[in-house]
């Protein structure tokens, strides 16, 4: 069964991804008062505070950081600072750090967006001072974000890349590939590959380690990626391998053996292509899980070949629409299963409408991880492109380094 590539991955930038990064402040800018009251409704001689603020962006500066935006002081302690945004004065929530000497917005800052920051601190002796500064954030026009899978704080299969998809064309590849590091507590080395100019994958030489925790340290915040464009990420996400999970798909057989930390727990039934509709062979990663999703031919090119609003038990297996899924829509006095392949490139297993716990194709979705590997082999089509899905897995060691920009 195809489906069309509907849903996108998750978004770093204005979606799924809200960080603030390191606290970089350069000069303040707007004015500042000082001076101690008389008594009389008047001021004292000036006597300048001792307390220096200093604004991250300058009065007046645009193609400011989304990430590095806040305030400090040296020889005094923040009383008070409000920022807004300068179109609508909406206020930015933010707080002072305990100690009094830093002050930064509670979330990233939107680009191309108008701010207004003013500060006042004090001195050891009261004195006061004031600082403003009004300033625009790097426009969207002029930076670029990404995408990345997978999410952190989640747990993954083994065969889970680290895979980022850039909002524009990248031509300083070597820059920004330099300035987002994979790292794995089993100690793999893990190299990055592109995919054309938009997409970056990282990966080990082979799976994962089950049970190993994987981080990624984005630093691209300011990093030119191409002519006048720069990056806005800065965050780090970790994720965690879980147990290993691998299962082959035999369309000889007609039959999937799931090997679970080398241990083979189950043998499942399946139908894979028709004749006229082949599987791709290779290594293929689940990216998506659905309970339920519909299935239109007319979305890859088949005209009018199904329809079918609640396919049960779907994982995706590539972007061009090769799933592994429940099918109970099959001839129940002729079932498929175990015998010949019926879809048109899916691999399907036996289910029933809505899904059901002692159906095979249930079990399987119950017990896989995003992740997870599904290797089909001894089918007539070929092997599944590397960029088709998470599936650089099928392009040798060599030649994912030979993609690395670093």
């Amino acid at each position: 069964m195809t489906t069309p590539d509907t849903t996108a991955r998750r978004a770093i930038g204005a979606c799924a991804v809200l960080m603030v990064g390191a606290l970089t402040l350069t000069a303040c800018g707007g004015g500042s008062d000082s001076g101690k009251d008389d008594g009389k409704g008047g001021k004292e001689s000036p006597s300048a505070s001792a307390a220096k603020i200093a604004i991250s962006a300058r009065n007046g500066s645009t193609g400011a950081s989304i990430n590095t935006t806040g305030v400090k002081v040296t020889d005094g302690d923040l009383t008070a600072v409000k920022m807004t945004v300068a179109a609508t004065g909406a206020a930015v929530p933010g707080a002072i750090s305990a100690d009094g000497a830093a002050w930064k917005p509670k979330e990233q800052l939107e680009r191309g967006t108008k701010y207004e920051i003013s500060a006042t601190a004090k001195d050891t002796d009261g004195r006061t001072t004031t600082s403003r500064s009004t300033f625009t954030t790097v426009s969207k026009a002029n930076s670029f974000i990404g995408t990345y899978t997978p999410d952190g704080g989640t747990t993954v299969g083994v065969g889970m890349p680290v895979s980022f998809t850039f909002d524009k064309g990248i031509s300083d590849k070597k820059a920004v590939q330099s300035h987002i590091t994979v790292s794995s507590s089993s100690g793999q080395k893990v190299v990055g590959h592109w995919f054309g100019s938009q997409r970056l994958d990282f990966r080990p030489e082979a799976y994962w380690k089950a049970g190993s925790k994987v981080t990624m340290k984005i630093d691209l915040d300011g990093v030119q990626g191409a002519n006048g464009v720069v990056g806005v990420q800065k965050k780090t996400v970790t994720f965690t391998v879980g147990r290993s999970q691998v299962s082959t798909v035999d369309v000889n057989t007609q039959t999937m053996t799931v090997v679970r930390d080398g241990k083979t727990v189950r043998s499942v039934p399946i139908s894979a292509g028709s004749p006229e509709h082949t599987t791709y062979n290779g290594q293929m990663v689940i990216s998506e899980k659905y309970k339920k999703i519909r299935m239109d031919s007319r979305t890859v090119g088949l005209e009018n070949a199904y329809n079918i609003s609640d396919v049960p038990d779907a994982m995706r297996l590539t972007q061009s629409g090769t799933f592994i899924h429940g099918n109970y829509w099959y001839n129940k006095g002729n079932p498929p299963f175990g015998r010949t392949g019926t879809s048109h490139g899916c691999v399907g297993l036996q289910d029933v409408r809505g899904g059901g716990a002692s159906m095979p194709a249930t079990w399987f979705y119950d017990n896989s991880l995003l992740g997870d590997v599904v290797i089909v082999k001894n089918s007539p089509d070929k092997t599944v492109a590397p960029d088709n899905g998470l599936n650089g897995w099928n392009m040798s060691w060599t030649e994912w380094v030979a993609g690395s920009a670093v």
